[in-house]
């Protein structure tokens, strides 16, 4: 069942590969469970690169993560934040310095708070840079259970990235569905 949490390992390698193409050297990490695809974004981003990982806790990651991230020799790219992602991101738009400062954000948590990460990272994320979110079809429950809360977020978080012209969409139909914002504007 917790495999299941986990980024799937075509989306982490699709990472990689987006992250190589874009330049990235800064990145956001919303949600990090075992820290499996902040692995695969450390390993993408140059040795001087950084990485803002968020969740509510570390002890997925600590246990299983942290020691794989300290022998691939990539763990000073990662300043890990624990608490709600809401507040961290909150503090850092406050910081004028971090405005447009991301090439890359990942979001896999807290699903019913997408849109408002989703204002949050367009002023941290560079014009030209992307915004992964993962689980935008639920399983397929987006159009199966109408009445299911997280089915409904979603819905909801889909309808609204569509009509959104500060970023192109597109989603696509690996892991649970992953939909991918550049930013435009």
């Amino acid at each position: 069942m917790w495999a299941a949490m986990a980024a799937s390992p075509d989306e982490v390698q699709l990472f990689g590969l987006l992250l190589e193409m874009l330049g990235a050297r800064n990145a956001i990490e919303v949600g990090v469970f075992t820290g499996y695809s902040l692995l695969a974004t450390a390993l993408a981003l140059p040795d001087d690169g950084k990485i803002v990982a968020i969740d509510v806790t570390r002890e997925s990651y600590d246990r299983i993560g942290s020691p794989v991230i300290e022998k691939a020799g990539v763990a000073h790219k990662i300043d890990f934040h624990v608490g709600l992602a809401l507040p961290v991101l909150d503090q850092m738009v406050a910081d004028e310095g971090n405005k447009g400062a991301f090439d890359f954000a990942f979001v896999d948590a807290d699903k019913v708070n997408f849109l408002n990460y989703h204002e949050r990272l367009l002023q941290l994320v560079r014009v030209g840079g992307l915004i992964a979110y993962d689980n935008t079809l639920w399983g397929g429950s987006v159009v199966a259970t109408p009445d299911e809360p997280l089915a409904a977020a979603t819905r909801e978080f889909n309808a609204a990235i569509a009509a959104d012209r500060r970023v192109r969409v597109c989603q696509l139909a690996i892991a649970d569905g992953l939909t991918l914002c550049r930013r435009v504007a």
